[in-house]
């Protein structure tokens, strides 16, 4: 008899696994097989995976969709993911300036490097999980663009603003909807998108989009253009964007909380919010971005 709750990792084992759209190295160390949907009940076998190099805390299981085996076809995979993800790092130019303030000021922004780095790791972590259902759209999401040279049609609806608005009124609470934290939060995301958008929210090959589409909407803000997909890839960089600020303790674990619950609601309306197919870039489109 075929045995129905068979692995394809087993403990100790080294894989690559998604941890929103990129691909990191981890250890299992342990499995198990159970729920992997609530909504209907489907069952499956999970990992429990430590990622090489990163903290315990980031331990966490996933489903056997999120892991892939440690092969050669699938750390070119890995590399490919990371080389055109949007957010990556950049390098910073260096200035031109005569060699003996190079060389004094050497030692001084090292010292302010180590500083700037001790202050880094000692700051709350925040850890905003992705819903399974919400990463596997990020993962298709980076092959319709990047391999099947595909768009998100603009201006979309709901856009950026209006998901905001319908998660305010998902809130049966009144309470709850004119919480100060609340509408702080919203008002947050919404200037994160605006300001992040152009910067470390699109592929490569969705710039000139960009461009075009801000040509026609010059008075529009990009919440007002952009939709779920784009606000999607948000929620994946704010452990790094927060991390980065000066919030304390108490204020990041009530913005964590709103991230959390909003993300379930997007999980759940996904289909309203996130489109599940994308359009065909033009041949001249294309030719542009080539060129």
């Amino acid at each position: 008899m075929t045995n129905k709750r068979q692995m394809t990792f087993e403990a100790n084992e080294t894989v690559l696994c998604f941890h929103g759209p990129l691909l990191y190295e981890a250890k299992i160390l342990k499995t198990d097989w159970r729920s992997l949907d609530p909504l209907d009940g489907e069952e499956g076998p999970v990992y429990l995976v430590h990622y090489r190099g990163w903290k315990q805390t980031w331990d966490e299981w996933v489903p056997e969709s999120r892991a892939l085996k440690l092969n050669d076809a699938n750390l070119a995979k890995q590399q490919s993911l990371k080389e055109s993800y949007p957010g990556k790092k950049k390098t910073v130019p260096k200035t031109s300036g005569s060699a003996e303030s190079s060389d004094r000021g050497k030692k001084r922004a090292k010292d302010t490097s180590v500083d700037k780095e001790e202050d880094f790791t000692k700051r709350p972590e925040i850890k905003v999980p992705i819903p399974d259902s919400l990463k596997a759209q990020l993962v298709d999401e980076w092959e319709n663009i990047t391999k099947n040279q595909q768009l998100v049609p603009l201006p979309r609806t709901p856009n950026v603003v209006q998901i905001l608005e319908m998660y305010k009124e998902s809130k049966k609470d009144k309470k709850a909807k004119n919480d100060e934290i609340f509408q702080e939060v919203l008002a947050g995301i919404k200037t994160y998108f605006d300001k992040c958008l152009g910067n470390m929210l699109l592929y490569r090959f969705e710039r000139q989009q960009y461009v075009d589409i801000r040509k026609k909407n010059t008075g529009k803000e990009d919440s007002e253009i952009y939709g779920g997909e784009h606000l999607l890839r948000l929620f994946v960089q704010f452990p790094m964007l927060i991390a980065h600020t000066e919030m304390d303790h108490d204020s990041i674990n009530a913005l964590r909380e709103n991230l959390v619950d909003m993300l379930k609601w997007m999980q759940k309306n996904h289909k309203e919010l996130i489109l599940s197919e994308y359009e065909n870039a033009s041949p001249a489109y294309q030719s542009i971005v080539k060129s």
